[in-house]
């Protein structure tokens, strides 16, 4: 008897260890449930991915992870900022939909969803509500911080970082996929144009652009018709590793590769930024980033503490109070300088300008709205506690000056302690008072003399300053910030022009002395050098001065932000005059035209300081002032070059039919290319057409050859129909043109000589025959 029972016993045992050691499924049916009491959670075919309760801080979230790996690494959070689930809480799937129920009560997990049989996660990660076999509702729809191969982002479509490794609500960062093409990384609550801190630089991609991520490793960009027209990455081909990008806590968008035999830990592969004080937002109020071995560390200036020791994140709050208004010599008051800082430039509520750091201290003493002063290249600008998105720059320029409690202040206070007073012998009283009376008479009748002397000298200081203020905004090149600019263009609205690489805005700035009307070129590729390179560039530009050479008065720095502010010329461009006004200019009007512009090229090419190739000489960028001078614009696409640097090698720029051999070659390219772009202009000057026409008998469609067969047959009087002009001076224009256009770099002349030539006080030899090799002249 005692036999059959314990034989019993060992079966029953058998079958419920039997039923506890059956795999997973990967689908939840109507009337199932998950609960992380048993540790219940649905499994992948492959093993690879699991969807369930996961534990989160003192409690439970559901969501999808690799499970096939120790780190568990968490790729979906639903409802990720709701409060955590009790240990005893119940996924459900009832009435065709998911539903959390525990003591407190139940909650929807998948909201809009009503009528669905089924649920799966599958092998790519994705988690699939069915109804019937059509998908109503998947989580690839709705990524929280990561995307997975075979996963998009579509436009509008964001990853918000999470808080902590542990903690998966919503952090400080988001990466958005924006309506304009652009992929944006911006700090959560500033996606403004002025805050982004990275961007994939595919401004003018359009509507409906979206960022994959291949079975492969790739991550790339693909427009509304399929085509990926920016791969982000590179692909490493060893191996089959499992991918998945994530904007990781400190805001870097990084892509991440495992090893598939599982084994190993995860391997960044691309990040989007390198330093990482670069997230705009990293540290909290009052407090600033800096590397440290090259990791980021919060700190906070003298006299403030950290909101919380323990999450130095949070930011700073001072440990001093001060009156509102102080003496500047009241010694309650000093100043922590912090060089080569950043800050949010546009929380500034006054910007002016400053000869010296000393002097912008000075004024934020004295104002008693200051708290902090940013001075960089004579400009000031004042802001207000509390301070954001600071960051210490090993090569920034701009200086902070923190006005905080001086020596006598405690926390707490404002006052100083007052020195013990000491009795005073009444002798010292009484011979110090006979002094006083003495000296005053003396004093009196000098400060009448001095007041009279000194009111002159304010008389002429007030002339002076005029006079240098003048002189100021004609040498100085002013940094905007983008607020400034924003509101000087009334947020944009009034476009007068538009190029490959932006948009230009009629603007009024106040210089002064009144308002001026000035254009506002937005770049919208975004340059990727560092600031203090941008800015030596800009200032480089801005010493450039030539009445053939539109005026650059300023420039714009500020996040991802870079702005050109120029002259405004009302006339608009040579390619409005030709083209589109299809105005008449006579013969001699035309050949000043091209003198005016050989001379602004021939400034630029060796008469600056730094030598400048244009690289983009074409009659839209050629713009006519109300007196009829031809000035060039748009130096956006210019390269600098440093004395000791000829040539350079760089990507395809400029406008196709305008651009140089050389070019397409990738060889070195020299001023020289912009000689061939101003023989092709001149050509179209001169014979008042484009480069390129179709309407016209085949043999005349391409200016250039045109040119070449008229010279050749000594007809260049058919380039100009219905026009007398002198023979001998035409064939001298053309000349020059043929001369600027050969094939070779080596064989076309410096701009210098081609203005001689233009001027008629050097001989100008025939030009070759096209498959000739020769000197240039």
């Amino acid at each position: 008897m005692a036999f059959p029972l314990l034989l019993l016993l060992l079966l029953l045992s058998f079958v419920f260890k039997a039923a506890n050691v059956q795999p997973r499924s990967s689908t939840i049916e109507p009337g199932s449930s998950l609960s992380p009491n048993n540790n219940s959670y649905l499994l992948s075919e492959s093993g690879e991915f699991a969807f369930g309760f996961y534990r989160y801080e003192n409690g439970y979230s559901v969501g999808i992870w690799f499970e096939n790996i120790p780190q568990k690494t968490v790729v979906w959070t639903a409802n990720r900022d709701d409060p955590p689930f009790t240990v005893d809480s119940t996924l459900l799937f009832t009435e065709g939909r998911l539903i959390v129920r525990q003591k407190q009560g139940q909650k929807v997990l998948i909201d809009g969803v009503a009528n669905a049989t089924s649920a799966s996660v599958l092998d790519s990660g994705n988690f699939v509500l069915y109804s019937s076999s059509a998908t109503i509702w998947q989580s690839f729809g709705y990524p929280t911080d990561t995307i997975l191969p075979g996963q998009r982002l579509v436009v509008e479509g964001k990853l918000v970082s999470d808080v902590s490794d542990t903690n998966h609500t919503s952090g400080k960062f988001l990466i958005l996929m924006q309506g304009d093409g652009n992929l944006v990384q911006y700090p959560v609550g500033a996606v403004e144009s002025g805050f982004g801190y990275w961007n994939s630089e595919t401004y003018t991609a359009g509507n409906g652009v979206s960022l994959n991520l291949e079975s492969d490793g790739l991550l790339y960009l693909q427009n509304a018709s399929g085509f990926n027209i920016k791969s982000i990455n590179k692909v490493n081909a060893l191996g089959k590793p499992i991918y998945r990008a994530t904007i990781d806590t400190d805001g870097i968008f990084r892509l991440y590769s495992r090893s598939s035999n599982r084994s190993g830990d995860w391997i960044t592969e691309w990040s989007s930024l390198d330093n990482k004080c670069d997230p705009v937002g990293l540290c909290g109020e009052n407090s600033y980033c800096v590397l440290m071995e090259g990791e980021p560390v919060c700190q906070c200036p003298p006299r403030f503490n950290y909101i919380d020791e323990e999450q130095k994140g949070l930011g700073c709050r001072k440990n001093y109070s001060l009156d509102a208004c102080m003496r500047k010599n009241d010694q309650t008051l000093d100043f922590f300088e912090l060089t080569g800082s950043s800050w949010k430039a546009s929380d500034a509520y006054l910007n002016f300008t400053s000869r010296t750091k000393n002097n912008c201290r000075m004024e934020c003493l004295r104002n008693c709205d200051c708290d902090a002063a940013l001075y960089n290249n004579q400009s000031c600008k004042m802001l207000k506690l509390p301070l954001r998105f600071g960051r210490k720059e090993t090569s920034g320029d701009t200086i902070t000056l923190l006005k905080i409690g001086g020596e006598f202040a405690g926390p707490g206070t404002g006052k100083r302690k007052r020195p013990r007073k000491r009795k005073l012998r009444m002798d010292i009283l009484i011979t110090s008072l006979v002094s006083t009376c003495s000296m005053l008479a003396l004093i009196v009748v000098a400060a009448i003399g001095f007041l009279k002397y000194r009111s002159r000298v304010r008389e002429y200081e007030q002339i002076l300053q005029t006079v240098n203020n003048r002189v100021a905004e004609d040498v100085a090149l002013k940094s905007f910030t983008f607020e400034e600019l924003k509101d000087a263009t009334n947020n944009f609205v009034d476009e007068i022009g538009k190029g490959a690489y932006g948009t230009v805005f009629r603007g009024v700035i106040s210089n002064g002395n009144g308002e001026r009307t000035v254009a506002i070129k937005r770049l919208e590729k975004v340059v990727t050098e560092g600031e203090r390179d941008f800015k030596n560039e800009m200032r480089a530009i801005g010493i450039t001065h030539h009445k053939n050479l539109v005026r650059l008065l300023g420039y714009c720095y500020d996040g991802t932000n870079r702005l050109l502010v120029y002259e405004y010329m009302k006339n608009g461009s040579l390619a409005d005059f030709f083209f589109i006004s299809k105005l008449k200019i006579n013969w001699e009007g035309r050949v000043e035209i091209v003198l005016n512009i050989a001379r602004g090229l021939c400034y630029l090419h060796e008469e600056c300081e730094t030598q400048i190739i244009h690289c983009d000489i074409k009659p839209e960028n050629i713009l006519m002032d109300d007196k009829g001078n031809a000035k060039i614009a748009d130096f956006g696409l210019a390269k600098l070059l440093m004395p000791n640097q000829s040539k350079t090698y760089t990507g395809i720029r400029g406008t196709r039919g305008y651009v140089a051999p050389e070019w397409h070659q990738n060889l070195a390219i020299t001023v020289k290319a912009d000689v061939y772009s101003f023989g092709i202009m001149l050509f179209e000057i001169v014979c008042c057409r484009r480069s390129v026409e179709a309407d016209v008998p085949e043999n005349e469609q391409v200016l250039t050859h045109w040119v070449y067969d008229c010279f050749k047959a000594n007809e260049v009087e058919k380039l100009v129909r219905n026009e007398e002009v002198p023979k001998s001076k035409f064939e001298r224009i053309v000349k020059v043109g043929l001369w600027c256009t050969q094939y070779e770099a080596s064989s076309r002349p410096s701009m210098k000589k081609v203005t001689l030539m233009l001027e008629g006080t050097v001989n100008i030899p025939d030009p070759p025959l096209l498959s000739s090799c020769v000197n240039s002249p």
